[in-house]
C-alpha cells in the first residue's frame, strides 16, 4: 500500500469519527472541538489531493475564525444539556436514514467514470502548475455568475442578521450624527462681552 493511500484511510477514518462524535457527544464544547478535529482531517485530505490552498483556506477560515467564534459562543452561553438532547432518539430514525441517502449518493457519483475521466484529475499537468491560479480562473470565468450571486446571497445574510438583532434602548443616552453635523459653530461658541475691569490700588 502506498503511503498517499494510507494517509488517505488514515484521514478519513479520524474524520468519519470526529463527525460522529460531533453529534454524539453530550458536552457542547466537546463537540466543537471534535469539529476542529474534523476539519484538519479534512485539510488532510485536500493535501493528499494536491489542493493546497483549499487546505489552507479551511484551516485559516474555519478552524482559525469561525470554530474559535463558536467555541466562545458555547463557551459563555449557559446552555442546559439535558434541554439539548431531548428528542434526539426520536429524530435518531429520520437522521439515519437520510445519512444513508446521502453516503449512497456519494458511493454512486464516486462509482461512475465522471471523476475517473480526467475532468478534475490529469496525470498530464506541466511541473510549474498551480491549482490556485486555475482555481481563480474558474470562478472568475466559467462560473462568475454562481460566484457573485453566491456573494450576493452572503451580504443578504449579514444584513438580515444585523437587522434582526438590532435594538434601539430607549432607557439610554446617546448621541445623533445628523444632529452633531447640523451644528453650526456659531450654535457652540457664544462670545460674551464683559466690560474691562480697573486694577485694584
Amino acid at each position: 500500500m502506498e503511503a498517499k493511500t494510507l494517509l488517505f484511510y488514515l484521514f478519513s477514518a479520524v474524520l468519519l469519527f470526529a463527525a460522529l462524535r460531533v453529534i454524539t457527544a453530550r458536552n457542547p464544547v466537546h463537540a466543537v472541538l471534535y469539529l476542529v478535529l474534523a476539519f484538519f482531517n479534512a485539510a488532510g485530505l485536500w493535501l493528499t489531493l494536491e489542493a493546497e490552498f483549499l487546505a489552507l483556506a479551511l484551516v485559516m477560515v474555519y478552524v482559525g475564525a469561525v470554530m474559535v467564534l463558536f467555541l466562545f459562543v458555547v463557551m459563555m452561553l449557559d446552555i442546559d444539556i439535558t434541554r439539548l438532547r431531548q428528542g434526539f432518539w426520536a429524530n435518531m430514525p429520520l437522521a439515519a436514514t437520510l445519512g444513508l441517502v446521502m453516503a449512497a449518493e456519494m458511493v454512486w457519483v464516486l462509482s461512475t467514470d465522471f471523476f475517473a475521466s480526467g475532468v478534475f484529475f490529469n496525470e498530464s499537468m506541466p511541473a510549474d502548475y498551480s491549482n490556485t491560479k486555475e482555481l481563480g480562473r474558474l470562478l472568475f470565468t466559467d462560473y462568475v455568475y454562481p460566484f457573485e450571486l453566491a456573494s450576493i446571497i452572503l451580504l443578504v445574510a449579514i444584513i438580515a442578521a444585523v437587522v434582526l438583532t438590532l435594538r434601539r434602548r430607549t432607557d439610554v443616552r446617546h448621541l445623533d450624527p445628523a444632529k452633531q453635523i447640523a451644528v453650526k459653530h456659531a450654535d457652540r461658541i457664544r462670545v460674551v462681552q464683559m466690560p474691562a475691569e480697573k486694577e485694584a490700588e
